[in-house]
């Protein structure tokens, strides 16, 4: 049964929004005055982070502070959880180019966006080359605006910005890479899980925050954290992935059968591969080609099922899920945090979003 969202996620996502509203909106001000033409760049950032998201690196991130002993209150974890969500958009705005995605969140991809404004005009040049360079500057500025919100934070926390940083690209490196390779081994497809989003969407965001708050304290509670954050990350990506392949196009904004049509190397299309009869086999083998019909998602996602695939992925986001909780249990934080904690986990392995 789909979990709702835990009362202290949406009062996070409410604080970091504001703050986001407070650092894009003058900022979409200034360079339009500037030049008109720099108004409708600017606006697609806001425009992607103040229109939907979960919130949930903010949230995992204002835990880990409280739980190292920080304020729930204080500004500087509010402006560590804006960071997470400008630090995200970037990674969506150039893994929507990477992917040629015509949707996100239900509207049209900023590249998309700016090639048919390129159409419209009837300017020079290729339109898909234009809509594309466009959203990679965006992103970029999305990048840079993210730094700018940890101006000031402590040598531990910069580390780990900069360790979390590195680790999603090369994640999205490894997920390039797998996609045209048609990686389809568990373990490969596991890892690219971790790294291209399940590190920095839990494990990360919970070290960030404590370190934030107390580097001493995260020292003792670094461990702790790992053991909780990287089983739930990979539960996490794991449920985005069965999404990916089976979601609701009204609910996740993307279509139907994205990742098959993709071809995505995710630990649930491995699965299915390595437990294919021979004709299942030959199904599966159309996952990614370009001519991949609506039919062909169809006959895909029914292989996936009778494979076992499905059920197989299911109990391992169970079994990840329960070593996080028996992680978080063993830790020496306060109940509230733990507790909390708790209910995040819940509410990320049975989302429907």
């Amino acid at each position: 049964m789909p979990a709702t969202a835990p009362d202290s996620l949406l009062r996070i996502a409410e604080r970091v929004e504001a703050r986001l509203d407070d650092v894009l909106t003058p900022e979409l001000e200034r360079w339009a005055a500037l030049d008109a033409d720099l108004a409708v760049p600017m606006a697609e950032i806001r425009r992607l982070v103040l229109t939907g998201g979960k919130r949930l690196r903010p949230a995992f991130c204002h835990w880990g502070f409280v739980a190292a002993g920080g304020a729930a209150d204080d500004p500087t974890v509010v402006d560590a959880g804006a960071a997470f969500e400008l630090m995200h958009a970037f990674a969506l705005f150039h893994d929507d180019v990477m992917d040629d995605a015509a949707s996100r969140r239900g509207q049209p991809t900023t590249h998309t966006v700016f090639a048919e404004l390129h159409d419209a005009e009837g300017w020079s040049g290729e339109s898909r080359r234009f809509g594309e360079g466009i959203a990679i500057l965006i992103g970029d500025l999305a990048f840079v605006y993210s730094d700018r919100l940890l101006h000031g934070a402590n040598a531990t926390a910069w580390g780990i910005w900069n360790e979390l940083r590195i680790e999603l690209n090369v994640g999205q490196v490894l997920d390039v890479l797998g996609s045209v390779r048609g990686v389809r081994d568990v373990a490969q497809a596991e890892r690219i899980c971790r790294y291209k989003s399940g590190k920095y969407t839990i494990e990360r965001p919970l070290h960030l925050g404590a370190a934030l708050a107390d580097p001493q304290r995260f020292a003792e509670l670094e461990a702790g954290l790992s053991a909780y954050g990287l089983p739930l990350g990979d539960a996490f990506q794991m449920r985005d992935d069965v999404m990916g392949a089976f979601g609701d196009e009204t609910a996740t904004g993307k279509p139907v059968g994205g990742d098959l049509r993709e071809g995505k190397p995710t630990p649930l299309l491995a699965r299915a591969i390595a437990a294919a009869t021979t004709e299942q086999r030959s199904v599966l083998e159309r996952v990614g080609a370009a001519e991949m019909t609506d039919a062909d998602v169809a006959a895909a996602q029914q292989t996936i099922v009778d494979t076992g695939a499905l059920a197989d992925l299911e109990a391992t986001i169970e079994q990840r899920t329960e070593a996080a909780l028996a992680a978080l249990a063993a830790l020496d934080i306060d109940d509230e945090p733990r507790r909390e904690l708790t209910a995040l986990a819940d509410f990320v392995i049975r989302r429907e979003i």
